[in-house]
């Protein structure tokens, strides 16, 4: 038996065209040509089982859709709001630390710079509070 639908989906005056047209163009994420869709299913009646099937989606994802759509708008829908991620580590002042110290002779009793060693050195230097070899490696191979 259904649930009731807390959220209902009537698209506006001019949504669904410009829904039909984002569509055609195909020229977007894979995520919010899924969430266009669902909203022009769901605009049309079918039942969440078809969309779920059809789309390949969960039922909570259609309730979510049509949730933004009735509260925030036609663009909250389909877009992903920015995420505000982690600072980053290593900018430019990092970066020309690290190749100014592959670049200089090796500590004493080593032929050459190691990741490793590179990484401890940054972290003795205080130029950075931790860094992983990988995240050197990365730096080194696209400053060269």
């Amino acid at each position: 038996m259904p649930k009731n639908k807390t959220y209902c989906v009537t698209l506006k005056d001019g949504d669904e065209a410009e829904l039909q047209q984002y569509l055609r163009k195909g020229v977007a994420s894979a995520r919010s040509l899924t969430r266009a869709r669902i909203l022009l299913m769901t605009n049309k009646g079918l039942p969440d089982e078809e969309i779920t099937k059809t789309l390949q989606v969960s039922r909570s994802t259609i309730c979510r859709i049509r949730k933004r759509y009735c509260t925030e708008g036609l663009e909250f829908a389909i877009y992903e709001k920015p995420r505000c991620g982690a600072p980053q580590k290593i900018d430019g002042r990092v970066e020309a630390q690290l190749t100014l110290l592959a670049c200089s002779d090796p500590p004493e009793g080593r032929s050459r710079w190691t990741l490793e060693l590179l990484a401890d050195e940054l972290v003795k230097l205080s130029t950075v509070e931790s860094i992983s070899a990988m995240s050197v490696h990365r730096v080194l191979k696209k400053t060269r």
